[in-house]
């Protein structure tokens, strides 16, 4: 479908109203069927909360493609995708599954979508160079990333409202980018707009104090929709350049890398290994409250979303530029916490 400024207002109103209403019948749902995130060492949390979340968001988000997406073998290979995970998300949020199951479950939606529905990354542009890739290496490098960008968007699940509102923020950048790069036309428009109105919904229960965890069910939802519309984007013109969604992304990405050579040097499996050590976690050491270290974070990814605005509109150098350099001090501030090391907390031990 075409949309236009009356449509993008139309379809984020739909959505957003929906998830509203849905999401506090979500939440007595949750307590009915004790889908629960009860207080440990390592959660926030200090009662037990709700989770579910994202059966509301993928309501909407049916709701938003029954009215506005048209029907195609894409669109129907990632419905599959989303109600196999859906239901992966809703079983562990009950009684939590081991880390292979739900990997297995992951590489299976993704497949639904690369070998069902075709949504393939056959080449790479990046910093002005474009790499083809061939088969079979196209299929392997397409799961793989799909995959890797669900459980980036899961990890980052752990402050109330960071996951659903870095989610609304790559939606929201991706639906300027397709104005401003002429292409509302595409399937991946149409998701974002769909996405932007049911995720936002539910952020309003979300944002700290929050009502309702998104739980497995929304983060491995959020994560699949999130890595489909990045492939979509190539095949639409959409983006031009694999930095686009990169320096979107770029906050859970640097926060899972840190998080994974964390847990190596740790001798930790370093995908399944939980821990308090995440870039909010750091944020909430330094004495921030829940909401100012929710906040910090939006305005991080909101500077690099405008940076990747800026890229699609053509200064490519100044933005490479500008990104280089908030990367560095980004990843400067970061390692003076105890983000990689503990060095913080071996100083209190020799004091003590």
């Amino acid at each position: 479908m075409f949309v236009n400024g009356h449509d993008v207002f139309i379809i984020v109103f739909v959505t957003f109203l929906c998830s509203l209403v849905v999401t506090p019948i979500v939440e007595k749902i949750a307590r009915h069927v004790k889908a629960l995130d009860y207080p440990n060492a390592r959660r926030l949390n200090k009662i037990p909360m709700p989770t579910l979340g994202g059966l509301a968001i993928f309501f909407a988000f049916m709701l938003g493609y029954m009215l506005y997406a048209r029907s195609s073998v894409q669109m129907l290979s990632i419905l599959m995708g989303s109600f196999l995970l859906i239901f992966m998300g809703f079983i562990d949020d009950i009684n939590p599954l081991k880390a292979r199951y739900q990997l297995f479950t992951q590489l299976i939606a993704a497949g639904i979508v690369v070998f069902y529905g075709q949504i393939v990354l056959n080449y790479i542009s990046i910093f002005g160079f474009h790499i083809v890739i061939s088969s079979p290496w196209n299929y392997i490098i397409t799961m793989a990333l799909i995959v890797a960008i669900i459980n980036a968007i899961n990890l980052s699940d752990g402050l109330d409202g960071l996951c659903s509102g870095i989610s609304s923020i790559y939606f929201l950048t991706i639906s300027i980018i397709a104005f401003i790069m002429n292409s509302q036309q595409g399937l991946d428009t149409t998701l974002a707009l769909i996405m932007l109105g049911s995720t936002l919904g539910f952020l309003v229960y979300n944002f700290p104090p929050a009502r309702i965890y998104l739980g497995d069910t929304g983060s491995n939802f959020l994560g699949f929709i999130i890595a489909v519309t990045t492939l979509l984007g190539y095949k639409t013109a959409t983006f031009t350049s694999l930095i686009i969604p990169l320096i979107i992304l770029a906050t859970p990405i640097i926060d899972v890398l840190l998080s994974i050579f964390r847990r190596i040097l740790k001798r930790q499996n370093p995908l399944s290994t939980p821990d308090k050590e995440h870039f909010h976690h750091q944020l909430l050491n330094m004495q921030f409250s829940t909401r100012v270290s929710l906040l910090i974070i939006y305005a991080i990814d909101i500077i690099f979303a405008g940076l990747s605005i800026f890229y699609a509109l053509g200064d490519t150098h100044y933005v490479i530029l500008i990104y280089i350099g908030l990367m560095l001090i980004f990843l400067f501030i970061v390692l003076k916490t105890d983000i990689l090391f503990n060095h913080h907390k071996k100083k209190k031990k020799k004091r003590g």
